[in-house]
């Protein structure tokens, strides 16, 4: 059994404490890579940036709020974490 597959099983078990644990550490995230974009200034590829940190973390705490399947709030977790990790280490380094 693969990591994400004992992940996705435990997640199913428990989806509603990690539903809030998730839209925690999520808005965290986003808010750290918006103000790291931000902190450079308010160009078009700060705003086309800020835009992909702002969707996936609305698009995880939508799909929560919406009653999706476990496996779809789960990989909106991990595209929200994977996207908004990058910018904060784009933005972060530059």
């Amino acid at each position: 059994m693969t990591v994400y597959a004992r992940i996705h099983e435990d997640w199913k078990a428990n989806a509603t404490g990690y539903a809030a644990l998730s839209i925690i550490v999520s808005a965290t995230l986003g808010a750290i890579a918006a103000m790291l974009i931000l902190m450079h200034g308010v160009g078009i590829w700060q705003l086309i940036q800020l835009f992909v940190a702002v969707s996936v973390c609305m698009a995880h705490t939508a799909a929560i709020l919406t009653v999706q399947k476990a496996k779809v709030v789960l990989n909106l977790l991990i595209a929200s974490l994977v996207a908004n990790i990058l910018l904060i280490a784009i933005n972060g380094v530059f």
